[in-house]
């Protein structure tokens, strides 16, 4: 029988030491304890390790996890994960409609996440209706999250070195279509294997329509619960609205420990907190694109609805990740122009929904001034990689700041920016819609060549009821109907 992934105790401990660690926590006594019991620290790269663990290796995994829950946490304050702290981290509006420095003694700022003079725009939306929308703006971003999604699926897990040579023997170098298998040298298709999963739909030859996809599943997740709750909707209804519709099976990660959480009676937000070390990972910032996209010039309400999102699976820089992207949707869609100062724009947007403090900030602003610098892809890569050295390639924090980087660096181009994204590897076909989508917002759908569009068939298919077969221009003006319903509702409402 194939073993679950994502939930063997042996392996949520390994990840679970790493992410403690990260949080400040000292897990020396644990860390020993299952060293000297002759059990491997590193964390298994997969969904679960090679081999099964014996009743003795899992029942002190569990012990061991109890433990590391319990350890004191001393970084909380900088990095909180209730809205009310969150929202006092953010920059007060000072008059010119700029954040404003804080006084000595509150929250700190953090390796040049929080500079003075950011604007935050978020603050100028409260109260304020929805700007109007732009049909063509939210198609965009449909379509550009489903081209960057297929862009990237053929590689996801494979890491930079082995996409460049891929697209090296293919005659693809550097990258400006979708990938191919054709002309590829058995050699190195055998160093460098496809996605075995997305081989078979995503690449140039066969792809016939979008493929399914969890960072589309979980867009039309959100469509469906702003359909049926309106702005009014809590992570209890997203939550019933996963174990409704969302197969578990196409969960991963912290949404498929959040999921075992929900059906053991735990409600959220403790379902992103217990036994979840994939808290901080890259789930909940593919899950929010949408709430942006239905609070056009609203970024600061899209932010606390990406929150209300997030919570059910994530903390700290993972809810944060989630906010900036919703955050850059809200401000993409309704931004004046479409060149490089507009993603700028946007940037600055997404920017000011994330305590400074926090490493989100910091790894954001290392995106966007290696994206400035004008240095080669090349050496941004390998600073990126230096950089978050030990994180795995699904952390939110590296996939942030590649993300941050390439948004910078594209210069306002559509191509460009999605290329750029996921030549850099990690979470390939994430990080590919993430960007896709912030940038056929700003462009609009005409501005999205046909070479990207047109092998999509302006369909998608999925698992979830109701989405198989759903046209962009379906889902374009479902979205449409949202926006209008919600436009007049509270601006920010903590739940």
């Amino acid at each position: 029988m194939k073993r679950v992934t994502w939930v063997q105790p042996e392996d949520l401990l390994r990840h679970e030491l790493l992410q403690s660690t990260q949080e400040g926590k000292d897990v020396a006594a644990v860390r020993q304890t299952w060293s000297t019991a002759g059990y491997s620290v590193d964390p298994p790269v997969g969904g679960v390790s090679p081999e099964p663990a014996g009743p003795a290796e899992r029942a002190l995994a569990g012990r061991l996890l109890d433990e590391l829950a319990r350890l004191p946490d001393s970084t909380a304050l900088d990095e909180p994960s209730d809205w009310p702290g969150i929202l006092a981290t953010m920059p007060p509006l000072g008059r010119d409609n700029r954040a404003t420095p804080r006084s000595p003694g509150t929250a700190k700022r953090g390796h040049e996440g929080g500079d003075e003079g950011v604007p935050f725009v978020a603050a100028v939306e409260r109260g304020r209706p929805n700007q109007t929308i732009q049909p063509d703006r939210i198609k965009g971003a449909w379509l550009g999250r489903a081209v960057g999604c297929v862009l990237g699926k053929p590689v996801e897990k494979v890491p930079r070195a082995g996409i460049e040579e891929i697209l090296r023997s293919t005659g693809r170098w550097p990258l400006r279509r979708y990938f191919t298998a054709v002309g590829l040298d058995p050699l190195v298709a055998q160093r460098w294997p496809w996605n075995r999963a997305s081989r078979p739909t995503s690449l140039e030859e066969n792809i016939d329509g979008t493929p399914e996809d969890d960072d589309i599943n979980y867009t039309l997740m959100a469509l469906r619960t702003l359909e049926h709750h309106g702005a009014d909707f809590d992570a209890g209804d997203v939550a019933t609205g996963w174990l409704l519709d969302l197969p578990a099976g196409r969960a991963f990660t912290a949404e498929r420990i959040a999921y075992r959480n929900l059906l053991s009676g735990i409600e959220p937000p403790r379902t992103a907190t217990v036994g979840n070390p994939f808290r901080e990972w890259i789930g909940a910032q593919i899950r929010t694109d949408l709430y942006g996209w239905v609070n056009p010039g609203n970024p600061l309400r899209a932010a606390e609805w990406a929150w209300r999102d997030a919570s059910v699976s994530h903390t700290r820089n993972g809810l944060y990740g989630a906010m900036f992207v919703g955050a850059m949707a809200a401000a993409a869609v309704a931004v004046d122009g479409s060149d490089a100062a507009a993603v700028e724009r946007v940037l600055d947007v997404g920017a000011s929904v994330v305590p400074p403090a926090s490493r989100m900030a910091a790894a954001i602003a290392l995106g966007r001034r290696l994206g400035a610098a004008g240095i080669p892809p090349a050496e941004a890569y390998a600073a990126l990689e230096a950089e978050f050295a030990g994180l795995h390639w699904v952390h939110a924090l590296n996939n942030s700041a590649l993300v941050a980087y390439a948004l910078t660096a594209g210069r306002g181009s559509f191509d460009q920016a999605i290329c750029l994204t996921v030549t850099g590897g990690w979470d390939t076909d994430s990080n590919g819609a993430t960007v896709g989508a912030v940038m056929g917002a700003v462009t609009g759908a005409a501005g999205i060549h046909p070479y990207w569009t047109d092998p999509l068939r302006g369909r998608v298919s999925s698992s979830i009821p109701g989405c198989d077969g759903a046209t962009f221009s379906e889902l374009t003006a479902r979205t449409l109907a949202v926006a209008e319903r919600v436009s007049s509702s509270p601006v920010v409402t903590v739940r």
